[in-house]
C-alpha cells in the first residue's frame, strides 16, 4: 500500500548533502509518495530539484538530478577558502568541523562581521544560482502537479515569512530563500528585499496543513535542537547560537501542532476545522557536525558524501522502524518536547 507524505526539508547549507541522501532512499521505496515539500535555503535547492527530476524521469531521475547537483556544487565550490586543501587531503586530515581551525575560515567569518557584501561582492556574483540555472528547468518545477512545493523566504522589510509556491518559482526565489546576508545581497521579488527563509521558517511547517490527502510531515533535520556540552570559545559559541535560531520557528510551529493536538482530544475544537498533524523526523539522533565556523559552506565532495551516507543510513532506519506509523500516530513525541509528562506510545522527542 502506498503511502503519501509531506516533506518538511531544513535549510543548512552544506548540510544539506545529509538531505540528499535522505531523499535517494525515500526515493528508492517505491512504497512512499510525496504529496508535498517544504524547504528553506538548502532544503529549498533540494526541492526544486526533486520536482524537476520526478517531472522529467520519475524515481531514477529524481535520485540522478540530484546527485548532479550536489556534485556541481561541489564543482563550483573548488575556490572556496572552506573547502580542505589537497595537501589536507594527502595527509587525510578531513574532519567536518576542520573550517573551524583554518585561518581562512576564521578570517572570512571575522571580515563577514566588519564588511557587506555591497562592498566585498558589488556584481553580487552567486555560482549556486549559475549550478540551478544550469541543471534545473523551471518550467518542469512549475508544471510538476503531482506534488505541491513551498519554499520559505524571509521579507527584509517586514521581518516576516513568505512562503512562494510551485506554480511562481524561478531561480530567483530559490536563491531568496538561501541569501545569507552577510555573504550575499537580498534578492528582490515582486520589489520586496528577502534574506534567507531559515530567520523565520526553517522549514516552514504551516504550509503543510493543509495538505488535504495526508496528515503526515516528514521532517529531514539538519540542524539538531539538542546539543550537549556547553561551547567556550568563539567560534563554537557563534554556532551553536546559529543552530538554535535556525530551530527557533520550527520549535513554534512544533508546539502550535501539539497545542492543537490536545486541544482535539480533550473535544475543544469544533469537528472538521481542524486535523491533527502526524510529525516524523528523520534524524541522525545527533549533530551532523561538531560545532564550528563554516562547516556549512564546505564544498568537498568528500565532506558531501559523508553526508550521503549518513542521511541515506538514517532515512533507512527511519523506514524499517516507522513505515507502518504513517497515517496512524507521530513518531515524534512533542509532549517529550514541551510537557513535563510525555505522552504515552513509543514516539521519540525531536532532538
Amino acid at each position: 500500500m502506498k503511502k503519501r507524505i509531506s516533506l518538511a526539508l531544513q535549510g543548512g547549507g552544506a548540510l544539506g548533502a545529509y538531505t540528499w541522501g535522505a531523499l535517494d532512499r525515500l526515493l528508492e521505496d517505491e512504497r512512499i509518495e510525496f504529496a508535498a515539500v517544504s524547504g528553506t535555503s538548502a532544503g529549498a535547492m533540494c526541492a526544486v530539484v526533486l520536482a524537476d527530476g520526478l517531472h522529467e524521469g520519475g524515481r531514477d531521475g529524481a535520485r540522478t538530478k540530484l546527485r548532479a547537483f550536489w556534485e556541481s556544487v561541489a564543482q563550483a565550490g573548488q575556490a572556496s577558502p572552506y573547502r580542505r586543501t589537497p595537501m589536507m587531503a594527502f595527509l587525510n586530515s578531513f574532519k567536518p568541523g576542520w573550517a573551524a581551525e583554518s585561518y581562512l575560515a576564521l578570517w572570512a567569518d571575522v571580515a563577514a562581521k566588519f564588511a557587506s557584501p555591497y562592498d566585498f561582492n558589488p556584481l553580487n556574483i552567486n555560482p549556486l544560482k549559475d549550478v540551478l540555472n544550469e541543471l534545473v528547468d523551471f518550467e518542469r518545477v512549475r508544471a510538476c502537479d503531482k506534488m505541491q512545493i513551498f519554499l520559505a523566504a524571509t521579507n527584509v522589510e517586514t521581518g516576516r515569512v513568505r512562503v512562494f509556491e510551485r506554480q511562481e518559482l524561478t531561480a530567483d526565489h530559490v536563491m531568496a530563500s538561501a541569501c545569507l546576508p552577510q555573504l550575499f545581497q537580498a534578492v528582490e521579488i515582486d520589489g520586496a528585499p528577502y534574506w534567507d527563509g531559515g530567520y523565520t521558517g526553517n522549514p516552514a511547517l504551516f504550509p503543510l496543513f493543509g495538505v488535504e490527502d495526508t496528515r503526515d510531515i516528514v521532517i529531514i533535520q539538519t540542524h539538531p535542537i539538542e546539543r550537549e556540552g556547553m561551547p567556550r570559545t568563539a567560534t563554537d559559541i557563534t554556532a551553536r547560537i546559529n543552530e538554535i535560531n535556525f530551530n527557533a520557528n520550527l520549535l513554534s510551529e512544533l508546539r502550535a501542532i501539539d497545542f492543537v493536538a490536545r486541544l482535539m482530544d480533550e473535544s475543544r475544537l469544533p469537528e472538521g476545522r481542524y486535523r491533527k498533524m502526524l510529525v516524523h523526523n528523520v534524524s541522525e539522533g545527533q549533530a551532523l557536525t561538531p560545532l564550528g565556523v563554516g562547516v556549512d559552506l564546505n564544498t568537498d565532495i568528500g565532506f558531501f558524501t559523508n553526508l550521503f551516507d549518513t542521511g541515506r543510513a538514517a532515512a533507512d532506519r527511519w523506514l524499517e522502524t516507522h513505515f507502518d506509523a504513517l497515517g496512524e500516530r507521530s513518531t515524534v513525541d512533542l509532549g517529550a518536547m514541551f510537557r513535563a509528562t510525555p505522552a504515552p506510545g513509543d514516539s521519540k522527542p525531536l532532538r
